[in-house]
């Protein structure tokens, strides 16, 4: 049209301007890139086991850098595959004209169709990329940290009750005989509702929400696992073996499987007007979370229930026997990869809402 502004290109703008941006583009590309190799070198010497999940997360930035760019060369092909219009119709996000303001492709309209994809739309579909991939970053580095306090809380405990038992007197020894039901973990666990399975889901519910795992909880814990896996007396850091299985499992939580990619193709096709996916598809993540985290209270229920009926007189802490046995089809990897699946999903919902607020504004 005879009013638009004429399209500058590279032989109409200044070297300098077309100079300054490569510079600034190029010294951030750099800055980055040796960032992360200088975070590489330092857990190959610290924490190997950290290096592995850095890895799986330069990975993923790397396929999503794959597909920004794929997208980016095949937007032209992409914007001249034609539709009917009765097709672009259907399954739309919002209630309005699905071409209202969208430029279609002369090939198309000569055609008497629509375009697949707008040149618009592919543009968009590149920063819910840009978007997805900044949030990652962020949610792994979040969720690494939270578990990172967690080991250093449950290191804090450990410090303090050995300074307790070196200045605690012979009648307060936590070593001697008591009856089961004597002991805190006990206490704590073994309540009028702990061997009916309808009072205890309720309970084990609400019991996730305030001291979902206890200082006696803990030491419980920690006392079956060295009794199960190492010989009395035996000298075993286990703080730094929590921190390597946190390591191990994060290395899950920042990957994403074929059946991740899989979902986040349904979790875009249901984002259509007709599913009223804002009514249900938000609850699903808190849904499962609460679903797992009242799992792992009745695991901890469970194990002090079979460690009850075993023995009635114990020494000291009550022994506890962790086994598969306790958790959903006897995979205790499978409440690692549902949380996995509930960061995805978080991260997916938040990118949407982000892309959303960039269009209204």
């Amino acid at each position: 049209m005879a009013g638009d502004a004429p399209i500058t290109t590279l032989q109409t703008t200044p070297t300098w301007a077309i100079a300054t941006v490569c510079f600034v583009f190029i010294f951030v590309s750099i800055f980055l890139e040796h960032a992360i190799n200088l975070l590489s070198k330092f857990f190959m010497r610290k924490r190997k086991s950290l290096y592995n999940a850095l890895y799986r997360i330069k990975s993923e930035l790397m396929l999503f850098g794959f597909l920004s760019l794929l997208l980016t060369v095949t937007k032209d092909p992409i914007s001249k595959i034609c539709i009917p219009k009765s097709s672009s119709e259907t399954f739309l996000p919002c209630n309005y004209d699905a071409h209202e303001g969208v430029f279609e492709e002369p090939t198309c309209l000569n055609k008497g169709k629509v375009s697949l994809i707008s040149g618009e739309g592919v543009n968009q579909l590149q920063i819910l990329i840009f978007i997805l991939a900044l949030y990652h970053v962020f949610s792994c580095l979040l969720t690494f940290s939270f578990g990172q306090l967690k080991v250093i809380r449950y290191a804090h405990w450990f410090v303090v009750v050995n300074i307790n038992l070196c200045g605690s007197q012979q009648s307060n020894n936590p070593r001697r005989f008591r009856l089961t039901h004597q002991t805190s973990f006990a206490q704590r666990h073994l309540r009028f509702w702990s061997d009916h399975r309808i009072l205890r889901w309720p309970v084990c519910f609400m019991r996730q929400f305030y001291g979902s795992v206890s200082k006696t909880d803990y030491f419980t814990l920690r006392h079956g696992f060295l009794t199960a896996h190492l010989a009395e007396g035996s000298n075993f850091d286990f703080r730094m073996f929590l921190r390597r299985v946190l390591d191990e499992d994060f290395q899950v939580v920042v990957g994403t499987s074929l059946w991740i990619w899989v979902f986040s193709v349904l979790f875009i096709f249901f984002h259509a007007k007709g599913f009223y996916n804002h009514f249900w598809l938000p609850f699903i993540p808190l849904l499962m979370l609460l679903m797992v985290g009242t799992k792992l209270q009745v695991i901890i229920t469970k194990m002090c229930l079979e460690s009850r009926d075993s023995a009635s007189v114990v020494q000291g802490t009550l022994l506890v026997k962790p086994h598969d046995k306790f958790f959903w089809f006897n995979q205790p990897q499978l409440v690692l990869h549902l949380l996995h699946f509930i960061l995805f999903q978080v991260m997916m919902i938040v990118a949407a809402a982000a892309m959303f607020e960039m269009q209204i504004t």
